[in-house]
């Protein structure tokens, strides 16, 4: 390979680098702006514990879910209990350790911030195709791995540990109708002024 080809390629992958750290801290602004009780940070402790069974919701646990440092994670967890919305038991499985569990008042916050998630999640990826995000997902996963480690993500539904909430249900739907009014509302104005014209 030659020297301007490596130094081509070299340049990308620095200022994908360097992207990649702007993009986060945007994402974790916007996302702080439009949750508002929660940080996207605090947020997403919650998600990894509702992505973990139970009995493994320790906090070495909820910093890998994450991949973060479990002093980082752990300052989370103690300003998110201050606030009521999470609780530390001890572990069944191993004295020496916690679990952290989502209190009742956590959970309704949890899904008030969700809705505001889904809103989040149509505007962010408002220029973007489906194929693009799988895309994107696709690649993401793959940079994760580059040291060996497998990305241990938020795939599986968790929705039944929520489904006796109160308003659980009609939450989902009023999320659900939102996104979708955000995320196809140009496809939607382009028929509706098509028939204006038309008329």
């Amino acid at each position: 390979m030659d020297h301007s080809k490596a130094l081509r390629e070299l340049n990308i992958m620095q200022q994908t680098y360097a992207t990649l750290f702007s993009v986060t801290n945007k994402l974790q602004m916007h996302g702080d702006q439009y949750l508002g009780q929660l940080t996207s940070r605090q947020y997403m402790i919650l998600i990894a514990i509702a992505h973990l069974p139970e009995d493994e919701t320790t906090l070495t646990n909820i910093a890998t879910k994450l991949g973060t440092s479990k002093q980082s994670a752990n300052k989370l967890i103690i300003n998110l209990e201050n606030k009521g919305y999470i609780t530390t038991i001890p572990s069944k499985r191993d004295k020496r350790a916690i679990n952290v569990k989502i209190t009742e008042t956590g959970k309704l916050v949890m899904l008030e911030c969700g809705e505001k998630a889904v809103t989040l999640m149509a505007d962010i990826f408002n220029d973007f195709s489906t194929k693009e995000v799988e895309t994107l997902w696709s690649l993401l996963n793959k940079l994760y791995s580059f040291d060996g480690d497998e990305l241990n993500g938020f795939e599986e539904d968790v929705n039944y540990k929520f489904d006796e909430m109160e308003g659980y249900e009609e939450a989902q739907m009023r999320a659900l109708d939102r996104y979708i009014l955000r995320r196809y509302r140009s496809a939607h104005d382009e028929i509706m002024e098509g028939k204006t014209t038309m008329e």
